[in-house]
């Protein structure tokens, strides 16, 4: 789009100013098509060069009165002369300015569309989009499901969930994806060899959750061995989990893995 919109700008700089030189004459008022140009480069490229590009039109504009006859050189020491360049500079610095404003708030709600307000984290939509690209990649992947006790959080809930994922976050490796999926779930895609590999690195979280007041119970599912999509993956990660929290004693210490 930006490619298309500057060389659509090019075009009219040429085409108002040979139009200027060949047809213009005191009155008719070609010049104000370069307005068109301004705009396109300015919502294209930004406030800066939509300043610059009412400055080019402004020099164009001038160039025309000094080469075409039928307008009087003099023309260019007139006050429209000033009047007509401020115009030009100030459309192209304030579409630019409101364009690029306008981008930085839609990729801000981009972001936000993407994120949970609470913890920061990747939310499901986004969750999926990137377990579709570990499908897609085909390299054997974890799929952790986390949800922990709500009797366990504190007066502050939202604080809670954010330290909750702040811990995860710092114990997962740079290639993890890690996101919130529920009210109180957890989920983390990883690279992983075998099931057993899962249930060590959920064993772990747990712990490292535990000792710092949090008490969380995962369950796990293996790309491809359990399952070829996500709806599988995510089926057999949640009946782990349920399984594992239904099997268990009141929770003083996270116990060690369940097997497959």
């Amino acid at each position: 789009m930006t490619r298309l919109f500057l060389v659509t700008a090019a075009t009219i700089y040429v085409t108002v100013f040979v139009a200027f030189l060949l047809f213009e004459h005191p009155g008719l008022g070609i010049a104000h098509f370069f307005y068109l140009a301004i705009v396109l480069v300015a919502l294209a490229l930004g406030p800066g060069w939509g300043a610059a590009a009412g400055g080019l039109a402004t020099l164009l504009y001038m160039t025309g009165v000094l080469i075409n006859h039928a307008v009087p050189s003099s023309e260019i020491l007139t006050i429209s002369t000033p009047i007509r360049g401020v115009n030009y500079l100030a459309v192209g610095a304030l579409l630019g300015w409101f364009a690029a404003h306008y981008r930085e708030a839609n990729a801000e709600l981009q972001i936000l569309a993407q994120r949970d307000l609470v913890t920061g984290l990747p939310n499901t939509r986004a969750f999926e989009r990137a377990i579709d690209r570990r499908l897609e990649a085909r390299a054997p992947f974890a799929l952790l499901v986390g949800d922990f006790d709500a009797v366990n959080l504190t007066e502050d809930r939202d604080e809670a969930l954010r330290l909750l994922a702040d811990t995860l976050a710092g114990v997962l490796g740079a290639d993890t994806d890690l996101a919130r999926v529920g009210a109180e779930e957890l989920a983390v895609l990883t690279a992983c060899e075998s099931l057993e590999q899962a249930a060590q690195l959920a064993v772990r979280l747990e712990r490292t959750l535990c000792e710092s007041g949090a008490l969380v119970t995962f369950g796990w599912s293996a790309f491809p061995r359990e399952g070829e999509n996500a709806l599988t993956l995510y089926r057999a990660a949640d009946e782990r989990l349920y399984a594992r929290r239904v099997l268990r004693e009141p929770r003083v210490h996270v116990p060690h893995a369940v097997g497959a």
